[in-house]
């Protein structure tokens, strides 16, 4: 048990039960650093240990490196100090290594009820020749960020550079899940990282229960055996690294626990590249088509396709504690990914303030239309949109606050009532999160013919893009998109211009699977062009849009393998 010795709101001093003291940091509002740095300190060479205690920020310290015969240094996040002018030698190095816990097959070792780490460098007799003693911290209040996908029960994936703080977020997933969501939590702890060396787990992972691993290639068993023997709802593992253990992580995925988990590498891309790894998101496997397929798709007859489902439902790309990536539907992002699309997370931030932030990045008008590609047999995510017209359009928004889309009907003078009764409805406006997950009044409004639209997210900017349809015409120079009635609409009805359009369309798509290389389209409005766009989609052809309004127009081409 730790008690506040003394804060000034920003730094402050922890005492535990032995008297040994600890450095508490305000870094945000929601983020408190325990480091019990004193102790790491404690097991360097008395002259490091004096050399370090004058440097400046020392609550920042990364870590100490100590090689045979160099100079000793200091890391911190935006500089390299070296602490003495005298180079290291065997007996500092052997100072240290009598301090510390036993090193495991991994050469790394800890500081019992720390979370230090110290890795040793062995030349080829296998006696120690360097030394990096790395600074284990406990940060409360890391994950605000994610906090949402952890408690609703998905298993989520963490990656990022060595030292983002990885390993820092999972431990603080394991006190939340815990203690605050109270639920049983199981962590697989392979070098003794997350929980800390010794036989008591630190404080740091509140209530969840810590496996220790004897040997690393013997992780993967011990993933199971926890799993079998101790009844988790929640496990936790870090640096997961080879075949076996996402294997492992598979058969737990499928028994219905929730894994929390870290991986090598930056970027979902990198993830779904790495044959070790690949099966933690569904792996790949390569499928041979038939030769009208291939034509038709426009490409080669030997393709990746996704093998099963992912392991994990969320990817997190960290850039720092205050920055990530997410990726919440990993089978729809792996399935684009390995079609040619680009994947791009939902960025979250936190502000200045501590409030966290989502995306809300301005996209050009065909990013709607790229987020609703879909592979082939699945679902199309939207109906015949309405058009802009004189009249007023009723929408029934679902999963989108009504006040947000009327406040922006407002300042932009469109017609629209939001209306909460489906039948009173011309069409449902949701999100692609919502939709995903099939609930009844979306399969109720696709089953009684009303049109679905989907926005990738229920930001401003995508609510206004969408509002822009329903603006009257007349007067504005960029055109108007015919009218068409509820009734109609209702229908899924186009009239004939628009039908003429997708017509002509048709017909480019066709000249283009046949050999040409370029077909312009008419000019058109932004709702045409976008069905355009996802006709070029369906038959895999290539499209942009080229020129300004009213002139603006697609034209299609073909797609290079």
């Amino acid at each position: 048990m730790r008690r506040l010795l003394q804060s000034d709101g920003v730094t402050g001093r922890l005492e535990d039960e032995t008297g040994m003291e600890a450095t508490l940091v305000l870094l945000q509002p929601s983020h408190k650093i325990v480091d019990d740095l004193e102790l790491l300190i404690a097991v360097l060479p008395l002259k490091i240990q004096h050399a370090l205690r004058q440097q400046s920020n020392l609550e920042n310290l990364l870590e100490v490196v100590m090689d045979l015969g160099r100079l000793p240094d200091a890391r911190f996040p935006n500089r390299q100090a070296t602490l003495t002018n005298e180079e290291v030698t065997e007996a500092d190095i052997q100072w240290v290594v009598d301090r510390v816990g036993a090193f495991g097959d991994d050469n790394r070792a800890g500081i019992e009820r720390t979370l230090h780490r110290i890795s040793v460098i062995r030349n080829r007799t296998g006696n120690p020749v360097g030394l990096t003693c790395r600074v284990g911290r406990a940060v409360f209040g890391t994950i605000k960020i994610i906090e949402d996908l952890v408690l609703c029960g998905q298993s989520v994936l963490l990656m990022g550079r060595p030292g983002v703080g990885k390993t820092t977020m999972l431990r603080e997933v394991a006190r939340v899940l815990a203690d605050d969501a109270g639920k049983r939590v199981v962590i697989v702890d392979t070098s003794n990282e997350i929980a800390g060396d010794g036989d008591v787990p630190h404080p740091a992972i509140g209530k969840a229960r810590r496996m220790q691993v004897p040997s690393t290639p013997l992780q993967h068993a011990v993933m199971i055996e926890a799993v079998e023997n101790h009844m988790p709802e929640v496990i936790i593992i870090d640096e997961m690294s080879s075949e076996l253990e996402a294997l492992a992580a598979r058969t737990i995925a499928e028994r219905g626990v929730q894994l929390i988990a870290t991986a090598h590498g930056n970027t979902l891309e990198n993830l779904v590249a790495n044959p070790s790894l690949s099966d933690l998101v569904g792996g790949t496997q390569t499928v041979t088509l038939g030769d009208e397929e291939a034509r038709r798709r426009r490409t080669q007859k030997t393709i990746l396709e996704r093998k099963h489902r992912p392991s994990f439902n969320v990817v997190v790309e960290i850039r720092d504690w205050n920055h990530v990536g997410v990726h919440k539907d990993v089978a729809r992002v792996v399935d684009d990914m390995l079609r040619g699309y680009s994947a791009r997370p939902e960025t979250r931030w936190v502000d200045s303030d501590g409030q966290i932030r989502a995306d809300e990045t301005e996209h050009d008008e065909e990013e709607p239309v790229r987020e609703q590609r879909l592979p082939a047999g699945r679902p199309p995510r939207a109906s015949a949109m309405p058009e802009r017209r004189t009249g007023n359009v009723r929408v029934l928004p679902f999963g989108i606050p009504s006040p947000m889309i009327e406040a922006e009907a407002a300042v932009m003078g469109v017609a629209i009532d939001v209306v909460n009764d489906p039948t009173d409805a011309d069409l449902l406006l949701t999100t692609k999160a919502h939709y995903g997950r099939r609930p009844p009044a979306v399969r109720a409004a696709e089953q009684g013919g009303m049109p679905v639209y989907v926005l990738r997210k229920g930001s401003t900017e995508l609510i206004r893009q969408f509002l822009r349809r329903f603006e009257q015409p007349g007067g504005n120079g960029h055109g108007a998109a015919p009218a068409v009635d509820s009734q109609a609409r209702a229908r899924g009805v186009i009239d004939e211009a628009v039908r003429r359009a997708m017509t002509e369309a048709e017909t480019g798509v066709k000249k283009v699977l046949a050999g040409e290389n370029r077909v312009e389209l008419a000019p058109q409005s932004a709702f045409v062009r976008r069905l355009q766009h996802g006709l070029a989609t369906k038959y895999n052809v290539g499209s942009s849009s080229v020129g300004t309004d009213p002139e603006r127009r697609v034209v299609l081409r073909r797609r290079r393998h």
